[in-house]
This record gives structure tokens, C-alpha cells and sequence, in this order.
């Protein structure tokens, strides 16, 4: 599927890769990979993403097809529901469980479980693999997870993402030295299997988290963050960064705990405009078992 632009005067020395990432609505990381593949093309030529646009020139995307439909139901996997209407579906989503399958006829995902339990989900979102799901958590991360029923209301949602009007609180544990509270704001680039502070790199994304400590004893403390933006590994990475990582997770420095089979980290809350009413809508997920018994114990 291919799609052209005219580039207008207020686009005149503006770089590609940012007319795109405004006009498509694409991610950065999305359009990298777009651009790696000679997808993007200014009239008629492959341009790196780098290059200046001038007004009249055309720039052209060319999106490959969509996959076809890869998630299997699942009606024997357990799904928590959180909330339900006719437009959307929030979860509590345990950890060790994928969001979504990566490949054909992948099972024990919470994509799985909820096109058995809510099958219009499976058509809402813009890839069928992962069954209408609005954002994604990381495996060993628990909390809310919300799905849209339809299209509308995932594209409504995604919006509410994009223009940063979600709010999305994580519940953590760290070691180490960190203020009562906090701004951090880092630029993030992926490294491998990880993310690192990068404030040069061209491919960096950036990323602002805020923190407050709720509880402290001894080198731990429990602390919430919200983060303003949505980049992989964010929370981990910032805590992290300011020589505060997470309990459990060894990807950042973080100390192992014992009794504690992951990294301490829970979406515990997620609020945004209704697609339908436009009413503020607050969804909350508990600490689960494994989480509050170390909690307890170290706090």
C-alpha cells in the first residue's frame, strides 16, 4: 500500500523522518525500518532519513501488507478482566506472559485469551496479532492492559497515546540512592537487547519519566512512576540511569531478591479519555501476591 505527500511551505527544511513520523503517524523505530527497507522514497528516489525535504517535492511510503491473522483463541488460558464496555477491555496481565504471539499458531499470549473471550478485538487494531491491544508490557511485567473492541476506538486510544494524554503509573522496587521525588529525562537508544541513555544519538528517543518515593527502609524503596512518553524498557532504564534499578532485574544492575522470580515492576494504573464519552477513564490493578509479600517483607 503506497502513500504520497506533497511537501507544503511550513514542511520547507523540514527532515524526512519527522514529516513522516507526523504525517503517518508512524513511530521512530517503525520508520527506521522503513527506511532500511527503501520504503520511503522523495520523488522517486530512496533518501536517508537525515535528508531536508523542499516545498513541492513529493514524498512517497510504501507500507508492506499486513499479516494475516496469527492468534489462535485460547478459551482455557485465564484472563482477569479489569473492565469492560462496549468499546474496550482492560486486563490484569500476570507476569511471564507475552502480550501477543510473534509467530503463526503461537500460544500463551493474553492475545490469545482475549480473542476467545472478546473475538471482535481481533480485527480492531492495525496488526490482527495483536488482538486489539492499545500498548504492550514487557513479559515479566504485570498490570493493566488495555484491548479496544473495535477500530475506532483502538485508533482513539492510540491517538490518546501519541499526543501524551495517558496517564501510566508503575509501581517499582529499587536499591540504591534516589530523591523524594523526581524529572527524569533521558533520551533513550536501543543497544542490543537493552536501552541506554543517549542524548547525541540521532536514533534516540526521547523519554520523561516522574517519580515519587512512597515507602523507604534501608537501601530499598518503593517507588511510582509515571511516564510521559512510551519508549521499551523506559521505567528500567531511567531507574537505572540514576544508579536506582530494579530489584530483580539483572538487564539494568538491578539485586536479586530473594523469593522474587522477576524484576519488581507493575503497571498498577492507567487513565485516558473514554474514544466514546471523552470522559476521563481511571483503570487500577492491585499489587499482585508474589510483589506485596516481597514488599512487605522489605518495607
Amino acid at each position: 500500500m503506497s502513500t504520497a505527500w506533497r511537501v507544503g511551505e511550513a514542511a520547507d527544511g523540514e527532515r524526512v523522518d519527522l514529516f513522516l513520523a507526523r504525517e503517518a503517524k508512524l513511530s521512530r523505530s517503525r520508520l527506521k525500518s522503513l527506511f532500511e527497507d527503501g520504503a520511503v522514497k522523495v520523488d522517486g528516489r530512496r533518501v536517508p532519513k537525515g535528508a531536508l525535504l523542499k516545498q513541492g517535492q513529493e514524498v512517497a511510503l510504501t507500507l508492506p501488507e499486513p499479516p494475516a491473522a496469527t492468534v489462535l483463541p485460547q478459551p482455557e488460558l485465564p484472563l482477569e478482566v479489569l473492565f469492560e464496555d462496549a468499546h474496550l477491555v482492560a486486563v490484569s496481565k500476570p507476569a511471564g506472559r507475552p502480550c501477543h504471539p510473534l509467530e503463526p499458531g503461537e500460544l500463551g499470549t493474553v492475545a490469545n485469551a482475549l480473542v476467545a473471550r472478546f473475538p471482535s478485538c481481533a480485527d480492531a487494531g492495525a496488526d490482527p496479532r495483536e488482538a486489539g491491544l492499545c500498548h504492550r508490557l514487557d513479559t515479566e511485567t504485570s498490570g493493566v492492559l488495555l484491548a479496544a473492541k473495535d477500530r475506532a476506538s483502538w485508533d482513539a486510544v492510540r491517538g490518546a497515546f501519541q499526543a501524551h494524554t495517558v496517564t501510566k503509573r508503575y509501581v517499582a522496587l529499587v536499591s540504591g540512592p534516589i530523591d523524594d521525588a523526581g524529572e527524569l529525562s533521558l533520551k533513550l537508544a536501543h543497544r542490543g537487547d537493552h536501552v541506554v541513555p543517549a542524548p547525541f544519538d540521532d536514533d534516540a528517543r526521547d523519554a520523561v519519566s516522574r517519580f515519587q518515593v512512597k515507602q523507604r527502609k534501608g537501601e530499598w524503596s518503593l517507588v511510582e512512576v509515571d511516564i510521559v512518553t512510551g519508549v521499551l524498557h523506559q521505567v528500567r532504564a531511567h531507574l537505572a540511569a540514576i544508579g536506582a534499578p530494579i530489584a530483580g532485574d539483572a538487564l539494568y544492575g538491578g539485586k536479586s531478591v530473594e523469593g522474587l522470580g522477576r524484576f519488581f515492576l507493575h503497571a498498577a494504573l492507567l487513565a485516558l479519555p473514554h474514544p466514546a464519552t471523552g470522559k476521563r477513564l481511571t483503570l487500577e490493578c492491585p499489587l499482585p501476591g508474589d510483589l506485596a509479600a516481597v514488599r512487605d517483607r522489605l518495607l
